[in-house]
C-alpha cells in the first residue's frame, strides 16, 4: 500500500488521460517557419493517482503521445475522502496561485479549465477551487498537482502530533 503523497509506479494502473493545451510553436529558420508542437497532459485513474507531463515534437500525436509517458513518470497519490479532500490548500507556480477547498457532498467540482482536469483525474468529485493570476495552463496544472501532493490525511496528522483522530477533528 502507498502512502498519500508519494510517487507511485504508472504500470500497474488504469490511467485516464485528458489533454489540457496543445501549443504550436513557430521556430523562423534561414529556409522559413519551422513548426513543432507542445502537448500539457494529465493522466489519472479517478481513484487518488493523478500525473502531468509535457511532451514536445513535430507532429501533434507525437507530442501527446511522449505527454502521457512523462505524466505517467510523475504520478503522486493523493488523499481522497467521500470525494473531496480532507482539508484547505493554498499553492503557486510561476505567476498561478491556485486555493482548493473541500465541499460538502453533492457540490460537484466548482473549478475552471484545466484545474478542473486536474482534479478530476485525480478522482475528486467534490470539491471548490479558485485560480489568481496568471491563468497559463502549464503553471495552473503544476500548481493544482502540488497542492493535491502537499494534502495529508487525518490520521497522518494525528501521528505527527502524537494525539487521536477524535482530537485532530475537535481541537
Amino acid at each position: 500500500m502507498v502512502k498519500s503523497n508519494q510517487r507511485v509506479k504508472g504500470s500497474d494502473l488504469e490511467l485516464k488521460e485528458k489533454v489540457v493545451a496543445i501549443n504550436r510553436v513557430v521556430k523562423t529558420t534561414k529556409g522559413g517557419r519551422a513548426f513543432s508542437f507542445s502537448a500539457l497532459v494529465v493522466v489519472g485513474d479517478e481513484n487518488g493517482v493523478v500525473g502531468q507531463g509535457m511532451g514536445k515534437a513535430k507532429e501533434v500525436q507525437e507530442a501527446i503521445t511522449k505527454g502521457i509517458e512523462d505524466a505517467k513518470k510523475n504520478l503522486i497519490r493523493v488523499p481522497v475522502s467521500k470525494g473531496t479532500i480532507p482539508h484547505e490548500q493554498w499553492s503557486k507556480s510561476g505567476a498561478a496561485r491556485i486555493m482548493i477547498k473541500p465541499a460538502a457532498h453533492g457540490t460537484g467540482v466548482i473549478a475552471g479549465g484545466s484545474m478542473r482536469a486536474v482534479l478530476e483525474s485525480a478522482g475528486i468529485t467534490d470539491v471548490l477551487a479558485k485560480s489568481m493570476g496568471s491563468a497559463n495552463p502549464q503553471n495552473v496544472v503544476k500548481a493544482t498537482v502540488k497542492a493535491l501532493s502537499m494534502l495529508r490525511e487525518p490520521s497522518e496528522v494525528a501521528k505527527t502530533r502524537n494525539l487521536s483522530l477524535k482530537k485532530v477533528f475537535n481541537g
